[in-house]
């Protein structure tokens, strides 16, 4: 049978060509979700959407073989990036990939990024690959790594609503792989759309042990009915920097008699599920409050006084914290 014209793949002639129908396709959008991108690879910062791509030889694209992280923008302030960065070397030592720059020429590159992008709230994300240079296996024909970053433009704000969690039965990552912050999201996709598919935010993790793991992409703690602050421990899950910040601060909330103690345990999941409150927490929630679990009501079903206390004490922190936390972008 013969194909008709319609079925014919068109032959870009240039790169030109192929430029303009890029840009057709973004001149249509009224705002630029990705303001900026840098590319080690390019040499510099694009603020051309059509031009934000990564070689499809990259190991990174056809293999897995990257780590990334993630800071957040708000009010013209990085939050935690020092942090985010520390994560991320540690992610990418764990993933045999070495960094084509110095931890603080990556810092600068991304805070310059985020300059040019004048973006004043919302998400940086980056990424550390094993780098272009064929479709093979190992890495070795790789010349170099590769860093990329991409400013996202979007709105986030404190989650003052209750959400559904369910179990989920999607195996979760070994430890070698949950500790590491690599690009193979996989499990974590199918546990998020397993969620949606019931009605439910997101899922929960749970070990091959019995204890209490991790979200999808997000910590999960709790507050006891002995009004204790418990966040699953960190050996066998990513270690969350805003889980972390979290323990740092929530002590503000012992000194002032609201809770009793704040500490990381292996939690079980009848232990769990008997909690007076559980939240997810994550970069930019910073906590979103859970009221039910597999159809099981989290305390009184209702939104946690002591939940919202905690993410009162994260916002105040990305919106006026110290300078260590808060790194001023220098717009132009």
């Amino acid at each position: 049978m013969d194909s008709s014209n319609s079925d014919k793949v068109h032959v870009f002639s240039s790169s030109s060509e192929l430029l303009e129908k890029l840009n057709l396709k973004w001149s249509s959008v009224e705002k630029k979700p990705y303001p900026a991108m840098y590319s080690s690879i390019f040499g510099g910062i694009v603020l051309d959407p059509a031009l934000m791509v990564i070689p499809i030889d990259d190991h990174m694209v056809h293999r897995g073989h990257g780590v990334f992280d993630t800071a957040i923008i708000i009010d013209g302030y990085l939050y935690e990036l020092d942090v985010h960065l520390d994560r991320f070397l540690r992610s990418a030592s764990k993933a045999r990939i070495s960094s084509p720059f110095l931890q603080s020429t990556l810092r600068s590159i991304l805070i310059q990024l985020a300059a040019a992008s004048q973006c004043k709230k919302g998400t940086l994300r980056y990424w550390l690959s094993a780098g272009p240079g064929d479709f093979l296996l190992s890495p070795a024909g790789c010349t170099t790594s590769a860093f990329y970053a991409v400013v996202i433009d979007e709105d986030f704000s404190q989650c003052r609503e209750g959400v559904k969690v369910i179990t989920s039965t999607i195996p979760m990552k070994s430890p070698l792989f949950a500790t590491m912050k690599n690009v193979n999201y996989l499990p974590n996709v199918l546990s998020k759309m397993e969620a949606e598919e019931q009605g439910a935010s997101a899922s929960i993790w749970v070990d091959d042990e019995g204890y209490i793991a991790e979200g999808p992409n997000v910590n999960v703690a709790f507050v006891t009915r002995d009004k204790e602050l418990i966040l699953p421990s960190f050996d066998k899950i990513l270690s969350g920097c805003t889980a972390k910040r979290l323990l740092q601060l929530a002590p503000k909330l012992v000194e002032r008699g609201l809770l009793n103690g704040v500490k990381t345990a292996n939690l079980t999941v009848k232990e769990a599920k008997d909690a007076a409150e559980m939240m997810y927490v994550g970069s930019t929630l910073p906590l979103l409050p859970i009221v039910m679990w597999d159809d099981q009501t989290i305390g009184d079903g209702k939104v946690g006084e002591l939940t919202m206390a905690l993410s009162d004490l994260i916002w105040e922190d990305m919106v006026a914290g110290p300078e260590t936390q808060r790194i001023p972008v220098p717009y132009a």
